[in-house]
């Protein structure tokens, strides 16, 4: 028996999908950074959720969905599968564009998917405070509406590139409740250094993440979470890509090439992994596509190998491609994607051979995006136009072949809190 309303039609899952129950071998274990031997469930107790420490280490190929999580997904899932008709009329391609749109969540982006999962476990466990960090503003705005379903305060330590160019985000967080914190800042040991050196210093995401676990470990009833990168986390996410492949049996086709961004790997996973395990079942034929900036090309540049998540060095050691934990991207526009780490199953998809890389400038994703708009109407997140611009490419390579194809993308987040990014580019006013 279903635990959610009929009226759903059955597409929203009781269940996420964990890849790692179907790959062949697994990507190299998490190390301890003192040891440099595999991580032991527990050394991560002080940092994370016990929960959700469980759901890390599953090799289960479902995970149950609670009762409770699931009362708040179905506030705004399913969510929408579209025929992109008018952009296929512009490029006039035989390719069949659809796109998943995720951007119709309480927080505007696939995130709060992951983030009401990691506040319910919280939750049930005592915590009273999540910390976390975030880039462009949106898993920040997804934890901090999670917490408020669930009782929880929100720190939020927001890369101050993002804080300055997108105050809209700001603003979100603390209208759920949240607080937020530029990064770096002089409030904690992780951050001072960069702060004394330059009070203007654009932040990273390794650099939060470094404040953001500093101020768990050290603060009472206090844990971290995380909106990309960890297995549970893409996990998690899974609840789209399982709801596509219901609604593209609606639909009546299945896709030949599924295309997301990535920065840390969470947008492209939750589409792509059911899919993938479909593949792996099957044998099919189907082509997956990550994207990410030419400001930070982790995947196409950086190098296989165990790195920190973080700058200062206090998260576990993870293999995945890295263009290394001191690396500082440029303040591009697209701050979701601004990670100098890939997620390790990602990586590992990649290193099979499963998974192809591609890397866009922002000018080209900006224009992705303005044409985007222009023909179906939605502004897209700046992370989201690289996937548009990959799928433009692809759907004109169809048009000069010949070549009929199902393409689906990831729409994870909306721009409407980007406005200002896309005023500051219009105008040339950042990186190309």
């Amino acid at each position: 028996m279903q635990r959610y309303d009929s009226r759903k039609m059955s597409y929203l899952p009781d269940n996420f999908y964990n890849l790692k129950a179907d790959l062949p071998e697994l990507p190299p274990p998490p190390l301890n950074p003192a040891t440099r031997r595999p991580l032991r469930p527990e050394e991560l107790e002080p940092v994370f959720t016990r929960g959700f420490i469980q759901q890390e280490i599953s090799t289960e190929r479902f995970i149950r969905i609670p009762d409770e999580v699931l009362e708040v997904y179905s506030r705004y899932r399913p969510t929408p599968l579209v025929h992109a008709s008018a952009l296929r009329k512009y490029l006039n391609t035989p390719a069949r564009i659809f796109y998943k749109y995720e951007g119709v969540s309480p927080a505007g982006s696939h995130k709060t998917n992951t983030a009401l999962m990691q506040a319910y476990l919280a939750g049930q466990e005592g915590v009273e405070t999540l910390t976390t960090e975030t880039g462009a503003g949106q898993w920040g705005s997804a934890l901090a509406y999670a917490c408020s379903q669930f009782g929880i305060k929100a720190r939020v330590f927001m890369v101050r590139a993002s804080y300055r160019q997108k105050p809209g985000r700001r603003v979100m967080i603390e209208l759920f409740g949240g607080q937020v914190t530029e990064s770096p800042g002089p409030d904690t040991e992780a951050g001072r250094k960069y702060y004394r050196e330059n009070p203007d210093h654009p932040g990273s995401l390794g650099i939060a993440i470094s404040e953001a676990v500093e101020s768990a470990v050290s603060l009472p009833a206090t844990r971290y979470s995380l909106g990309s990168v960890l297995d549970a986390v893409l996990l998690h996410q899974t609840i789209i890509g399982l709801e596509a492949r219901k609604q593209c049996r609606e639909f009546g086709f299945e896709p030949q090439l599924i295309i997301g961004c990535v920065g840390g790997g969470s947008n492209f996973a939750g589409l792509s992994f059911p899919f993938i395990g479909q593949k792996l079942q099957e044998k099919n034929g189907t082509r997956f596509l990550a994207v990410e900036p030419e400001a930070c090309p982790s995947l196409t540049s950086g190098q296989l190998q165990y790195d920190h998540g973080d700058t200062v060095g206090l998260t576990p050691l993870l293999y995945m491609h890295s263009l290394g934990k001191d690396f500082v991207p440029p303040p591009i526009h697209a701050g979701g994607l601004r990670y100098h780490g890939m997620a390790p199953l990602i990586s590992h998809l990649v290193k099979m051979g499963l998974v192809e890389a591609r890397a866009y400038s922002q000018k080209q994703i900006f224009a992705a995006a303005e044409l985007f708009l222009r023909t179906e109407g939605i502004l897209p997140a700046p992370e989201s136009a690289h996937a548009i611009a990959a799928v433009i490419d692809e759907a004109l390579e169809a048009k000069k072949s010949g070549k009929e194809i199902n393409i689906l993308f990831n729409l994870s987040g909306h721009g409407f809190l980007d406005i200002n990014a896309y005023d500051q580019a219009a105008n040339g006013n950042g990186q190309d």
